[in-house]
């Protein structure tokens, strides 16, 4: 591991924390990728962790660290030569508060595979998406957990998303997303209270704002529920974001849920996207989604009649089919 950011004796203390003992694992703390291409050479390991490329830096170009051409001129003189000597590579870089690589993005044009390590400052849990991959698929995510001993894996996600209460409170709903190809069952929470300056909020904290303000004008103009002079807050639990239009359903009830102060029934996921006209259209995967809403005991699944009529195996929950906004509020007992 050839080490920028940090020095070989702070590495140290944090294996000693974390137990780990193996003789096998060199550092370097070194910046200059002419010495780092020598001890390469020299030592020919099976893996090169290089942190970060941002702070390598090669005396042929003169501009600074972290610069276009000396990230360029670095990663691919890192790639000619693990390449020839068959070496895996790690190339650590800096992302920026949205989540993309700082400065030049060339270095994921470059390397084969680009991996992102995404978490929120106030939760302890990581997910490991691919986003490039030439050897496989990116449609993978790995889910962990940051605990004193390092990062483990969280072997089923969606127990962890979802509220632990005995009961289900009005304006609470479990909806089924996808994160790649697994699904995941994760709560979403919503609030409607009068709105004191005539001006109503409206809030989202894990979705899309503009995707709410749709969400709330089809429950206002199709469901005939008077959301004018009410502040909307909408929380996705478990801190993650979720973008996939799957959701609409799930936020749709909940919002009517807590307006009429009425629970929705214990035990029911929601799926499905909801159109301006306020149509329940169809989403992809339908059948992974029952199965894991299945696995982990819930009861109903409301999810698009197109779906419904499309499903080939018979499932131990109760599957409702729902076309529009009307016929699912009276499904539901909103209506």
């Amino acid at each position: 591991m050839f080490l920028g950011e940090e020095s070989a004796e702070q590495i140290k203390l944090r294996a000693d924390r974390l137990n780990i003992h193996n003789e096998d694992i060199l550092f370097l703390g070194e910046t200059d990728i002419g010495i780092i291409e020598d001890v390469i050479m020299k030592e020919l390991p099976k893996l090169v962790i290089i942190d970060s490329i941002q702070t390598m830096y090669s005396d042929d170009i003169t501009s600074a660290p972290g610069s276009v051409s000396q990230v360029r001129e670095i990663t691919s003189k890192i790639m000619r030569i693990c390449k020839e000597n068959a070496i895996t590579t790690i190339i650590i870089g800096h992302v920026t508060k949205d989540g993309n690589i700082a400065g030049p993005r060339v270095l994921e044009h470059m390397v084969d595979t680009v991996l992102y390590l995404e978490g929120e400052r106030y939760f302890s849990y990581r997910i490991l998406r691919g986003v490039k991959n030439r050897f496989g698929s990116t449609n993978e995510i790995g889910m962990f957990e940051m605990q004193d001993k390092g990062m483990t894996e969280i072997l089923n996600p969606s127990s962890i998303l979802i509220s632990e209460r005995e009961e289900t409170p009005p304006g609470s709903i479990v909806v089924a997303t996808m994160e790649g190809t697994r699904p995941l069952m994760v709560e979403i929470q919503s609030l409607t209270s009068a709105s004191i300056f005539g001006l109503p909020r409206r809030t989202a904290n894990g979705m899309d704002y503009n995707r709410l303000t749709l969400l709330i004008a089809v429950l206002e103009k199709k469901v005939g529920l008077n959301l004018g002079n009410q502040d909307v807050y909408i929380n996705v639990v478990g801190g993650i974001r979720l973008n996939e239009p799957a959701i609409d359903l799930g936020v749709i009830l909940s919002t009517a849920s807590s307006y009429k102060n009425m629970p929705i029934p214990k035990g029911t996921v929601a799926i499905g996207e909801v159109g301006l006209t306020g149509e329940i259209r169809s989403v992809n995967l339908i059948e992974k989604r029952i199965k894991e809403a299945e696995k982990l005991g819930f009861k109903t699944c409301i999810i698009p009649e197109s779906n419904k009529k499309l499903l080939k195996e018979s499932y131990k929950l109760d599957i409702i089919g729902v076309s529009d906004m009307i016929d699912v509020m009276k499904k539901i007992g909103l209506k």
